[in-house]
């Protein structure tokens, strides 16, 4: 049963992509490259764009930077990327927005922290000056907040009023309260600047899940404007995709999120893609998203001791994330196709009818012989070196494919 989106929320048009109105929940990253090195920023925006990043953002800085965003975009147009092209300001956003206008064109969202605009009247001044650019130019923006960012001026006045008035909220509490505060402020603050509701989305991230639940159940609460979900620092590895996934996978089975990224931190030398992906496999879990054919495989015990389950599958799911550069373009709902890879006939029989395509091998002391089903049926039993059974397992699915579904 699909989830029910219960925080109705304006709709905002970025570039080509919807979000919030109702629309299907959006996934974004995050470029790491140097956004001065034009070539290879556009070289990653379209690499995360290919791999289901459905906007793609980049660190605005400096003047450089700044001069490097027009043939970003003309270097992915020309690449036939379309994804939206967000940049992402802190500090000098007022200055280079302004000085760059040809950046400002080119963009098709502007990203602001609330936190990191100035201090004191300036703060206000220059968070009106992006807003007033936006305008001009009918570019939307993120109002994104961020507890490592908050406005100390509202949090020192916040923790005095806790202490005068003996509140007893925990200083936890204290900045969550701030980030909602902040972000519903500065969205009155965009809209008095001349944007409307429909060119503003929020995001008020923290690097804590419990901190994250709480934060967007109250904002969810006090305002209609599309969320941004995402912790602002999940981390490396396991940690980073079981914190994200803990935290947003609660917020979106409640309903809440119109947009989302799951900010990993890669492994020296890793792949950006990996958040990507984790991004579209939490939607695709919820059952709210179908972005690529799914791949079930056993997690192995004593009765798998061959490691050909393991390379098969690993084989496999790298197989089916290539070819849907292909699929998606050429045929209509392979995104939905399912396929397991088992390793022993406990659950492997069980699991492979239910797939589209299922293989079953061989466990500790069973016959060396591989099932495979098809929508329930058993067609054929390979044998083989496991080179061999991935070669004819991948034109199976190969097969299935051209068979099965439609072409656009």
């Amino acid at each position: 049963m699909s989830l029910v989106r219960v925080h109705k929320t304006v709709g905002v048009k970025v570039g080509s992509v919807h979000v919030g109105g109702g629309a299907p929940i959006v996934v974004q990253s995050m470029t790491m490259t140097d956004t001065a090195d034009a070539r290879g920023t556009a070289a990653q925006c379209v690499e995360l764009a290919e791999a289901g990043s459905e906007m793609v953002r980049v660190t605005v800085n400096l003047p450089e930077a700044a001069a490097a965003v027009p043939e970003i975009k003309q270097r992915m147009l020309d690449a036939g990327c379309t994804a939206p092209l967000i940049g992402d300001f802190h500090y000098n956003g007022h200055i280079l927005l302004t000085r760059f206008s040809e950046c400002a064109r080119a963009l098709d969202k502007y990203r602001i922290n609330p936190g990191n605009v100035g201090t004191g009247k300036r703060r206000d001044e220059q968070f009106t000056t992006i807003c007033k650019v936006a305008g001009e130019h009918q570019k939307p923006v993120r109002i994104g907040v961020n507890g490592g960012s908050l406005n100390q001026e509202l949090v020192v006045v916040k923790m005095q009023e806790n202490t005068d008035r003996d509140l007893g909220k925990t200083s936890e509490e204290i900045i969550n309260e701030c980030m909602v505060i902040s972000a519903v402020e500065s969205t009155a603050l965009a809209i008095e600047s001349g944007l409307r509701k429909d060119q503003i989305i929020i995001s008020c991230k923290s690097s804590r899940p419990r901190d994250l639940i709480a934060v967007y159940r109250a904002l969810a609460r006090q305002t209609d404007q599309p969320l941004h979900l995402g912790l602002t620092e999940a981390g490396m590895g396991t940690k980073g995709l079981v914190w994200s996934a803990s935290a947003m996978g609660v917020l979106l089975a409640e309903g809440i999120g119109d947009t989302i990224r799951v900010s990993l931190t890669p492994a020296p030398g890793g792949d950006r893609r990996e958040e990507v992906y984790a991004a579209c496999e939490l939607l695709q879990a919820l059952g709210l998203r179908s972005f690529s054919p799914s791949v079930t495989a056993c997690p192995g015990c004593g009765r798998t001791t061959s490691t050909t389950f393991q390379e098969l599958a690993e084989r496999i799911q790298a197989y089916v994330r290539e070819r849907m550069r292909e699929w998606k373009i050429r045929y209509e709902g392979v995104e939905s196709m399912t396929l397991a890879v088992m390793g022993c006939v406990v659950n492997g029989p069980g699991e492979s009818k239910t797939a589209n395509i299922g293989i079953s091998l061989p466990g500790t002391g069973e016959a060396p012989t591989c099932p495979i089903f098809i929508d329930g049926r058993h067609v054929k039993t390979l044998r083989g070196t496991p080179e061999e059974l991935a070669a004819e397992f991948q034109r199976l699915v190969d097969d299935y494919v051209e068979h099965t579904y439609a072409r656009r």
